[in-house]
């Protein structure tokens, strides 16, 4: 089971403050979230789901001048081979749209730059601006600082076949793809508000990440925004609905394990593996579900974590933490219980083994929350 769009847009105004009263919740068009998709797509060089950004951008109404603006200036944040490899792929996304007879509009490119134009006094302002009027200067490396305010900031944020909140937008959608530069993604969030987009816009981000893109990149995203609007994050919630632990598991999560609910604190989730057949079933916990103490009569149970962290406790026994690729096999008669962590799903593969006759299930107590919450 996929969490829905909705559930997903939701929680995300949650997080991030929203009225979840709002009956729209989404702040931007259609072509601004495939703008979105497009930059964090090129940013992690996902060539294949950025051949279909563009397509769905390009039925939104962009142009090809728009998104080759796009994916060239994102050279500057993610270097020259992401951008010119999701040129091509542009390349190829108008060739087979004309060989298929679909709309291809190229736009206008950007307006000639006036006679004398001072790129590094322009981008200089441009920078100021887009730092809240504090001026910036990198002197550690006064080369790259003059690349920063002549090049990028004066050069190519002078182009106007995008605006500076467009510019905006594709630069804090990109980041949000790549790792290890928070930093610099909350400086290009702040910097978006002074260049014109509105917070709804920015907080609306995210939701078209999660759906269009990843759960990672989403995350990064809402982590962003919350430090510059100074808003708290609900770190339990934020854990459930980015998938804390298996979020790029392989394995699927499966349908809500209505069956068994009333054994569960919390949500579970089955998806049978060729289970008919002899294979195992896959059973996914959000964070802090666990079963109740149970026993498995006349056959042994094996329990393998494929993904995210959780516990596997006997009766009178110390707790054991379940990783991927820890195996236990559950005696028969053992008391226990087994569920994930309060800050990460968890995901084990399980199947019985040494079944003799007279197998059977028997479900008992609650795992209080005394005793879960002994665990770290």
């Amino acid at each position: 089971m996929r969490i829905s769009k909705t559930v997903v847009a939701v929680a995300l105004m949650v997080i991030l403050g929203h009225s979840i009263n709002a009956q729209n919740t989404m702040k931007l068009n259609e072509k601004q979230q495939c703008m979105v998709a497009i930059a964090c797509l090129e940013a992690k060089g996902d060539q294949g789901n950025l051949a279909k950004a563009i397509n769905e951008g390009m039925d939104a109404g962009m142009t090809v001048s728009e998104i080759k603006e796009a994916l060239s200036q994102l050279y500057a944040y993610t270097g020259f081979p992401r951008s010119l490899n999701s040129l091509g792929t542009l390349q190829q996304v108008i060739k087979q749209r004309q060989q298929a007879g679909k709309t291809v509009v190229e736009g206008r490119d950007a307006s000639p730059l006036p006679a004398g134009y001072d790129a590094l006094k322009q981008g200089t302002k441009v920078q100021t601006k887009l730092c809240g009027g504090t001026p910036f200067n990198y002197e550690f490396a006064p080369a790259t600082d003059y690349y920063l305010k002549a090049h990028l900031f004066g050069d190519i944020f002078a182009r106007d076949n995008l605006t500076h909140a467009e510019r905006e937008l594709v630069t804090v959608s990109a980041l949000s793809g790549i790792e290890g530069v928070m930093p610099q993604l909350i400086a290009h969030v702040s910097g978006s508000r002074n260049m014109g987009l509105m917070d709804d816009e920015i907080k609306a981000i995210p939701q078209v990440l999660s759906s269009r893109v990843g759960l990672k990149e989403a995350e990064r995203c809402t982590r962003a925004i919350a430090t510059v609007l100074g808003e708290a994050i609900d770190e339990a919630k934020l854990a459930t609905i980015y998938k804390h632990g298996i979020a790029d598991s392989p394995y699927p999560i499966g349908v809500p394990n209505d069956g068994y609910a009333q054994y569960f604190i919390g949500n579970s989730y089955l998806a049978p593996l060729d289970a008919e057949n002899g294979g195992p079933v896959n059973v996914t916990f959000e964070p802090r579900c666990r079963n109740n103490w149970h026993i498995h009569h006349n056959q042994v149970q094996v329990l393998v974590c494929v993904a995210g962290r959780g516990w596997y406790q006997e009766w009178g026994k110390e707790p054991v933490e379940l990783t991927p690729g820890k195996v236990v096999a559950i005696p028969a008669e053992a008391k226990h219980w087994h569920g994930a962590a309060r800050d990460s799903w968890m995901q084990h593969l399980t199947y019985h083994t040494h079944i003799e006759a007279g197998a059977s299930n028997e479900w008992l107590e609650p795992v209080s929350d005394e005793v879960y919450d002994k665990l770290k």
